[in-house]
């Protein structure tokens, strides 16, 4: 059986465990203001592409054909708008889920106005609707989010318990290049999208080692070398001629392509193991937002995150930090399946914060972020907080000093804030 098929019956034909389950409360009024679902409605398409002639990472040498599945939302003909889809994958152990969702299959686009193109990216393993409430909340707002799978580096391909890194070679050498790729197909291909996406305004946002790409993506830099690359069991002597292949800077290419306009990393990998050329960091120029748990256990936080925001060159560099975080900042809440095993639920789960608040946040900062470095409103600008701390201290004479802006007053708590600007 050829390994399409086996991918084919995996993906598709795998049980589903569970009815299609709803992840999120009631909307509460003290929620973030700006995590307020947006005007349009929202409609959502998975399509296939094929990013050609790209490099084979099973033997370095012939090119292949690169497929990737991506999961497109964009705002939506109110009136086309019925009946909401739902979103089907698999956890790291394989187990089927599906989860209710906002958006409307299949629907048509608007018909006016030209909208922003933001880039997803998962992490290492996971899938393209894993922050899907990110996609939903944007697009709502006005703009059109691609979901991408990233082959070789998700739940449906990745045997987590036998074979965990089996995918990781391919995601360092394909990461950005994907993210490049959506950007590039969607300026050059004729979609149903054509009259109403624009390229010519674009984000990025990446978790975990779509950060890593992220990254790369507007303008930073791999710096691999020999022994890095014997630590993920290269031989010696390949380790030392492959080198090159893994240092690259700006997706591959010669420049950063000037059409991105933002970034914003969750947790992004790499920093803690050097794999960052700090030369280039500085020369970055794109907006940029890190997110971070404070005790990020698998990127680090100190040595890691603190440490790109700190290297990154671009004027308007932010970091939203949250306490008493691990890794986990950015998945959607855990489905019902994931419960029966620690290493499914610890994909999702944080021990401190819910899931549903860190999202909830997240939607809050994305769309400020994105709205003042990628729409230019200078309201939204207004929106990132100067104070770097999140949380309210009561004077001497019985008040509290103003809380950020957009966050109802004493319920802004546990994180803080820094801006290079």
């Amino acid at each position: 059986m050829n390994k399409k098929l086996v991918m084919l019956l995996f993906c598709c034909l795998i049980p589903v465990s569970y009815a299609a389950e709803d992840l999120y409360d009631a909307p509460s009024p003290v929620d973030p203001a700006l995590s307020v679902y947006g005007q349009y409605k929202v409609g959502v398409k998975t399509i296939d592409v094929t990013h050609q002639d790209q490099l084979n990472t099973a033997d370095f040498q012939s090119k292949v054909d690169r497929k990737l599945t991506l999961e497109v939302w964009y705002p939506a003909e109110a009136e086309s708008a019925i009946n909401k889809t739902t979103y089907q994958h698999v956890t790291r152990l394989g187990k089927g889920f599906e989860i209710n969702a906002k958006a409307y299959r299949d629907v048509p686009s608007v018909k006016d106005g030209k909208f922003p193109l933001v880039v997803l990216s998962h992490g290492y393993t996971g899938y393209r609707t894993i922050m899907y409430y990110m996609g939903e909340h944007l697009a709502s707002h006005g703009y059109v989010v691609v979901g991408i799978d990233h082959t070789d580096s998700t739940t449906a391909e990745v045997d987590f318990k036998n074979s965990p890194y089996s995918g990781f070679v391919s995601t360092l050498i394909n990461r950005s290049r994907d993210q490049q790729f959506v950007l590039d197909y969607f300026t050059e291909q004729k979609t149903w999208l054509s009259g109403s996406v624009d390229t010519d305004r674009a984000a990025v946002i990446g978790y975990s080692m779509g950060g890593y790409g992220a990254i790369n993506t507007i303008g930073g830099c791999y710096d691999f070398n020999a022994e890095g690359l014997q630590r993920l069991n290269f031989p010696a002597e390949a380790a030392a001629s492959l080198a090159p292949v893994f240092s690259f800077c700006s997706a591959g290419r010669e420049e950063t392509d000037p059409r991105w306009k933002s970034m914003i990393a969750y947790a992004p990998w790499g920093q803690e193991r050097n794999l960052h050329q700090v030369e280039a960091l500085s020369n970055i120029k794109v907006p940029s937002l890190y997110v971070v748990g404070n005790h990020d256990d698998v990127s680090g936080f100190d040595s890691g995150v603190k440490k790109l925001y700190q290297q990154s060159g671009a004027k308007h560099t932010n970091m939203l930090v949250y306490q008493q975080v691990r890794h986990n900042v950015a998945p959607h809440p855990a489905p019902k399946i994931a419960y029966e095993d620690a290493d499914d639920y610890g994909h999702y789960y944080e021990p401190v914060w819910r899931n549903q608040t860190l999202n909830l946040t997240n939607q809050h900062f994305n769309l400020a972020f994105l709205d003042c470095h990628v729409k230019s409103k200078k309201a939204r600008c207004d929106m990132l907080p100067k104070e770097s701390s999140a949380t309210q201290i009561k004077g001497d004479d019985g008040n509290f000093n103003t809380a950020w802006p957009g966050f109802y007053a004493r319920f802004g708590m546990g994180m803080e804030y820094y801006r290079k600007d």
